[in-house]
């Protein structure tokens, strides 16, 4: 009757409670009044900034500080320029390599999509990613270390004084500490090594007369090592011991990953160095087409004058339909200069050649093509001077052979070499994966030593179970255990899919590989055809322009002697000034032509005599290490499981070709800047693959000095490139 009062009353409490939580769940919520509604909504639409947290507080000045004190930029408005910060392609290329922290494009891609920038950290990122970086799939080998202790207090009433050790009320008091070192081997073997101590004490009768409490340890030896599924060292270098199919993530892996980001960066260094060559030209174009506009303008100022001279003497010859053509073709040519020396802003882009290269467009004039530059460089945006090329570009003519050409572009190409990594690493993968069609057969093995005892430790009493730890010693109490355990999925479809499914991205990339292959072909023949028809434009236009400047005398000389009329003067000055823009333009077309060849050749690095190289460590890193060799002495010998590690890589792609025309790997020094590194290299007119045949320059006239003077038309403050009427 007892139990049947003490379920009754707990089946009423247990209904009250239900009772009263389903009466709360039916309670309506409070409702929020209007004002607080109103100050959350406001608290959760504003737009906040967040507290930057600066990683190196020893840096004095923060960037946006700098940023933000950047003077105006140079325009029509603004006075002309007195400095000018002259610089070599190979000086412009250090600036910019130095200086670029994040290798620039100009098509605003850090602003939007700035996870799509390439940074010079890349590479490291993604070597140190704790998942699927070398040093994460190496992690999956090493020593864990396991420890835990749990602490019970039992007192309970048992049925049965069988389980109470001779009573049904039992009291105790346990504790239990667990210790274990395991490790996985490269062959996928698992070792483990453990200790279990345990402490009780109760109130059973059945325990040894003066034994109310006793300690208990033993150690283990463990290990299980796969037979099949799992097997041996290239396994688990490829997939890693915890692998499952389709997750292939081991050491091996891990390093192609790292030469794929290698391979990222090399082409990301390549295409910026492509970019500030390209620009460096589009800036040397633009200086010389405002010399050829402000010489044009000049010219029809001077025409002009003449005109206006006999249009205030009522001359013949000074009609005034003739002055105001005169006028008409010196503000065309005045529009142009202004443009000229400014620039239009288009899109800051040039037109791709291909997958790479790019060709000249010539957008923009002096200023807007300087500020490209100074951002391509790292230089500030403006500050107060002008940057002027000094190098001027190929004349000579040169002659790619094909054969070379198009085995060194087979062979160099980092396009080729990224996808081959990807090919290696789906290799890898489907041999990972096949091994997971076989079943899981592993051999397991233990040994184990026991020690019993009143106390744990020695306390100067005597007998053989007096303390646990010395009776352990004795190495009386022994076990093993020896088995085989087999574990397998009926039909392997996971197994089966895995393995599909590496085939098939297998054979995507080889398709893939022979389509760039293909593609490296067709760029390298427009390549190669189209620094040939650079160069012939660039005699024709020399051509043109010799005849354009030997028109232009002949007619100016024949309208003094009243046997030319005007148009034919204004039309002469025209086509000279078009010829000498023409020309520019073909030479930079040129000289472009030949460093986009280089580009398909995968030479375009060694071309600008750059390398890539990893940059000094720090110079404790160095110190410690020998440290470490001192303590070593003789290196450890080799296991055979070592000499067996999977065939990854061929060597070192070569990043400079010798003299004599082999592969040689660049020689070490000291590194100026983490990205890149100059080494002396071969002229570009020598480069391999190509021939210089006309060793002669091509002619053309002097240069004239950049942003020359205009004449004034009169003693009037007239500004150079202003809208006021030159005639007083």
């Amino acid at each position: 009757m007892r139990g049947a009062h003490t379920l009754l009353a707990c089946l009423g409490m247990t209904t009250l409670l239900v009772c009263g939580c389903l009466r709360h769940a039916k309670t309506p919520a409070p409702v929020v009044g209007e004002s607080d509604n109103t100050h959350y909504q406001s608290l959760a639409k504003q737009i906040e900034f967040p507290q930057e947290q600066l990683e190196f507080p020893e840096q004095p000045t923060p960037h946006d500080l700098l940023i933000a004190a950047t003077p105006s930029p140079m325009s029509l408005e603004t006075p002309e320029a007195t400095e000018y910060l002259e610089l070599t392609l190979e000086e412009t290329m250090r600036l910019a390599l130095s200086n670029s922290q994040v290798l620039r494009e100009l098509g605003g891609t850090v602003l939007r999509v700035p996870d799509g920038s390439r940074t010079k950290n890349d590479p490291s990122i993604i070597e140190s990613d704790p998942r699927f970086g070398i040093e994460g799939a190496l992690s999956q080998f090493d020593a864990n270390f396991t420890s835990n202790f749990s602490l019970e207090k039992n007192d309970r009433a048992l049925n049965n004084v069988f389980f109470g050790g001779g009573t049904r009320i039992l009291k105790q008091d346990f504790a239990t500490w667990q210790t274990q070192v395991s490790k996985t081997a490269a062959t996928g073997t698992q070792y483990a090594f453990k200790n279990y101590t345990q402490y009780d004490a109760n109130n059973a009768p059945g325990n040894i007369p003066g034994f109310g409490s006793a300690f208990t340890t033993w150690y283990d030896l463990e290990a299980r090592h796969p037979l099949l599924q799992g097997s041996g060292t290239r396994f688990n270098r490829l997939a890693g011991p915890n692998a499952q199919p389709g997750a292939i993530n081991g050491v091996v892996i891990a390093r192609i990953n790292s030469d794929l980001a290698l391979a990222d960066f090399e082409l990301g260094v390549r295409n910026f160095s492509s970019d500030v060559e390209n620009t460096y030209w589009d800036l040397y174009f633009a200086y010389r087409d405002l010399d050829a506009k402000v010489s044009a303008r000049n010219a029809a100022l001077d025409t002009w004058r003449r005109i206006h001279a006999l249009y205030e003497r009522g001359r013949r010859g000074g009609e005034a339909e003739k002055e105001a053509q005169a006028r008409e073709q010196y503000f065309r040519f005045e529009e142009e200069a202004q443009n000229s020396l400014h620039g239009k802003l288009v899109d800051g882009t040039r037109t791709n050649n291909g997958s790479t290269g790019g060709t000249f467009r010539g957008t923009g004039g002096v200023y807007v093509v300087e500020r490209r530059l100074r951002l391509l460089t790292g230089l500030p945006i403006s500050d107060g001077r002008l940057i002027r090329p000094t190098e001027e570009p190929l004349k000579a003519k040169l002659v790619f052979d094909w054969e070379s050409s198009l085995a060194e572009s087979l062979s160099r190409r980092a396009e080729l070499r990224r996808q081959k990594w990807q090919i290696k690493k789906r290799e890898a993968e489907l041999e990972a994966n096949r091994n997971f069609l076989q079943p899981s057969l592993d051999v397991t093995g233990r040994y184990r030593v026991r020690g019993f005892g009143k106390d744990l430790f020695p306390n100067g009493g005597a007998g053989q179970f007096n303390n646990a730890n010395s009776n352990l010693y004795t190495g009386n109490f022994q076990e093993w255990q020896a088995g085989l355990e087999l574990t397998f999925p009926i039909g392997y479809r996971q197994a089966y899919s895995a393995v599909r499914h590496s085939e098939l991205q297998l054979a995507r990339e080889q398709a893939v590989l022979y389509e760039q292959e293909r593609a490296v072909v067709y760029d390298l023949s427009n390549a190669i055809s189209e620094a040939e028809r650079a160069y012939a434009i660039v005699e024709t236009n020399m051509n043109r322009r010799m005849a354009a400047a030997e028109q232009v005398a002949a007619v100016q000389t024949a309208f003094e002697a009243d046997n030319a009329t005007l148009d034919s003067v204004l039309d002469a000055q025209r086509r000279l000034s078009d010829a000498d823009v023409a020309y520019y333009r073909a030479l930079v077309e040129y000289q472009l032509a030949v460093k986009n060849v280089q580009l398909e050749k995968g030479t375009l690095l060694e071309y600008n005599e750059i390398y890539l190289s990893e940059g000094a460590w720090p110079s404790k890193a160095y110190d410690d290490a020998e440290a470490l060799d001192a303590i070593r002495g003789e290196p450890l010998p080799t296991l055979d499981s070592e000499r067996q590690a999977p065939w990854v890589s061929r060597g070192m792609s070569p990043q400079l070709v010798s003299p004599s025309g082999e592969f040689a790997a660049p020689a070490e020094s000291d590194v100026d800047s983490p990205v890149t590194e100059e080494v002396p290299a071969e002229p570009a007119s020598e480069s391999p693959g190509s021939m210089p045949v006309d060793e002669e320059p091509l002619e053309s006239q002097p240069d004239e000095n950049l942003l020359p003077e205009a004449e004034a038309p009169s003693e009037s403050d007239n500004s150079e490139f202003g809208t006021e009427s030159p005639v007083e």
